[in-house]
């Protein structure tokens, strides 16, 4: 009877060797996830709804931003990476009631910011304050673009996990 017991041991301990060696054959990629928080800048005299946060590494700015986000990596249909003159952005479309949202901030608050907060990987310092947009203009076609303060291979990761997240909304995974 022990001679069974240590016949599957050994072969349990083979296979666990094999699976290790081989590795596994999912696609990481398709299994991250990112996370997006649209932020609208607020009036620093608003006590108890609002959060001081510091945009940008190389020369931070602080911004008083409401504490609630507007806007969620839920709200995101499709993201990519664009290229841009002298570098790249991101380019968020949104769902059709978040682009009413969208459409109803920017058109109300000229002259402010959305402030966005994203994070893409495992590491606790693959999250921050990305971007600080200043409205212009009434956004009516749902996307926003931002130059964010990450490398054009954080920037594929985090548009990467933010597709996979709208995938499995789509699919009813997360719901």
């Amino acid at each position: 009877m022990k001679v069974y017991a240590q016949r599957f041991n050994i072969f349990f301990a083979l296979a666990m060797a094999a699976a290790l060696v081989s590795g596994c054959q999912t696609d990481k990629k398709k299994d991250e996830i990112s996370v997006l928080r649209v932020h609208l800048q607020a009036s620093p005299h608003t006590v108890g709804a609002t959060v001081n946060v510091s945009v940008l590494r190389s020369n931070p700015v602080s911004v008083t931003i409401a504490h609630d986000p507007i806007l969620t990596e839920a709200n995101v249909v499709a993201a990519r990476v664009i290229e841009t003159p002298g570098g790249f952005a991101i380019e968020i479309q949104f769902d059709e009631s978040a682009s009413l949202m969208l459409e109803q901030y920017s058109s109300a608050n000229p002259g402010l910011h959305f402030v966005i907060f994203g994070q893409w990987g495992e590491k606790i310092a693959d999250a921050r304050w990305l971007a600080a947009p200043l409205i212009t203009h009434r956004i009516a076609n749902g996307q926003l673009a931002f130059t964010p303060d990450i490398t054009r291979a954080q920037a594929d990761r985090f548009v990467s996990g933010l597709n996979n997240v709208a995938k499995k909304l789509k699919k009813g995974i997360f719901k």
